[in-house]
């Protein structure tokens, strides 16, 4: 019972958050059914002209007596790349009336519906070869997927089809030509099909397995900034996990590669170097430029990576890289009746990393001439910064190389540094905060507290 009442006293305050007066009439079809929703990201959407279902089955059997494809769209609450097509696109009377009335529209949480989510982002990745979110999938109203793609404009731009060239394309199809594009669904269907029962079946990890993760980890290492492959560059760190184990087995080179990630992450603009945490992804290859959302798995699991090294090197910065994320985690991202929230936006203000910038005009605000100056040389906070003219904190050079170059000692360099930052964060907790993802997702709960106990 205590959980129900938590759980509906969130939903409330978030129920509360949506703009009565921008909901369309009671009755009829222009009554948008998510307002009825408990998630936020669902709620987000309650306001839009399109003519929104949740996932269910009455949906799809709307589909079938109407005879008209399902446009299922599926993205969570603190998506920057959500927000964006929601606001050029599904906040758009042109695109909304195409939609209302070629197809039934269907609204997906991933984390409220994480099953539905990976089937059709499996289904996305075979039709285009990548994933993503704000995931966009066409159905027939018996499921089968006819098409798959991420983030999609309203205009067609740039090599990309806009959805108001595309819809009506989608609808003559499907008129038309309902045979050919049925087809080709059916395919990809027993393609996940056959995939899916593979991947259940239990089978012992073999060596050559092993080796062969190793030698693709090593093809495809980024020797000059860390990581793997080429931007954007995510921080995988149940990749690096695999690389320390391997480091056990008689891999140095595994080792290398996983503490050179770590380091790079730590020390560069995804990693919040005011507030501790990471971000989601650099947009860059030198780990300089976030998509700005923090989301608790990534904290765990980088946590856990982090504690890893710790355990294989002994070296102190990766047990601090650990105990600094989940300071984060303890601070911002805590029920306060127990469990952990999913995550916080990258915007606020009506602009992404709004919260996480800053100028050397505002840093010297806070510490004065001389102790912000330091801080912007060591943090890289410089006029014409590195993010729409302002800057993301972070380390040029590794720290310890920067606090022997510094006359005050490796403590003194370390106590000022802290000093200075613990300023900052105080006076960026004054700043409007990015929304704030409320759920309490059991298995992400599982991690952090995996996560914690292992730090412990």
């Amino acid at each position: 019972m205590e959980t129900k009442t938590r759980h509906q006293t969130m939903n409330m305050n978030t129920l509360a958050d949506v703009d009565i007066s921008k909901l369309p009439p009671d009755g009829g079809d222009e009554f948008n059914r998510l307002i009825f929703e408990a998630s936020p990201y669902l709620l987000q959407h309650a306001t839009n002209p399109v003519q929104w279902w949740p996932w269910g089955e009455e949906a799809f059997a709307e589909a079938q007596h109407l005879d008209k494809p399902v446009f299922l769209s599926i993205g969570y609450s603190t998506c920057h790349w959500c927000h964006v097509m929601a606001h050029e696109s599904f906040a758009d009377p042109q695109v909304a009336d195409l939609l209302n009335r070629d197809f039934i529209a269907v609204k997906v949480d991933r984390e409220e519906r994480p099953d539905v989510d990976a089937i059709y982002m499996l289904v996305c990745q075979m039709f285009s070869g990548q994933g993503g979110w704000p995931l966009t999938v066409v159905l027939t109203p018996d499921k089968q997927p006819l098409f798959a793609a991420t983030y999609i404009p309203k205009l067609s731009r740039g090599g990309m089809v806009g959805l108001i060239d595309l819809l009506p394309r989608l609808n003559e199809l499907w008129q038309e030509e309902r045979s050919r594009l049925t087809d080709s669904g059916e395919q990809i269907t027993r393609a996940i099909r056959n995939f899916m029962q593979s991947s259940q079946e239990s089978r012992p990890i073999q060596p050559t397995a092993l080796r062969n993760a190793l030698f693709s980890f090593q093809q495809n290492r980024d020797n000059q900034w860390g990581g793997f492959g080429s931007a954007p560059k995510f921080p995988t760190p149940h990749n690096l996990s695999l690389l320390l184990r391997l480091g056990q087995r008689g891999h140095p080179d595994a080792t290398s590669m996983a503490c050179q990630t770590l380091q790079a992450i730590r020390q560069g603009g995804i990693y919040d170097q005011i507030g501790f945490g990471l971000h989601r992804y650099s947009v860059d290859e030198r780990w300089l430029v976030p998509h700005f959302e923090k989301m608790l798995y990534d904290q765990a699991l980088f946590s856990l990576s982090a504690i890893e090294a710790f355990q294989t090197t002994g070296e102190e910065q990766y047990a601090r890289m650990a105990t600094n994320t989940l300071e984060y985690v303890l601070r911002d991202l805590r029920h306060p009746q127990g469990g952990f929230f999913c995550g916080e936006d990258a915007d606020s203000e009506g602009h992404e990393g709004t919260f996480y910038l800053w100028t050397p005009d505002q840093v010297t605000e806070v510490l004065g001439a001389e102790q912000g100056q330091f801080l912007c040389d060591i943090l890289n906070i410089t006029r014409h910064g590195q993010f729409e003219t302002k800057s993301i904190p972070h380390f040029g050079k590794d720290p310890s190389a920067l606090a022997r170059e510094s006359d005050l000692g490796l403590d003194g360099w370390q106590a000022q540094l802290e000093d200075n930052r613990k300023k900052l964060f105080e006076a960026r907790a004054k700043r409007i905060r990015p929304h704030l993802d409320d759920k309490i997702i059991t298995a992400w709960n599982g991690l952090t507290i995996t996560a914690l106990a292992r730090t412990g």
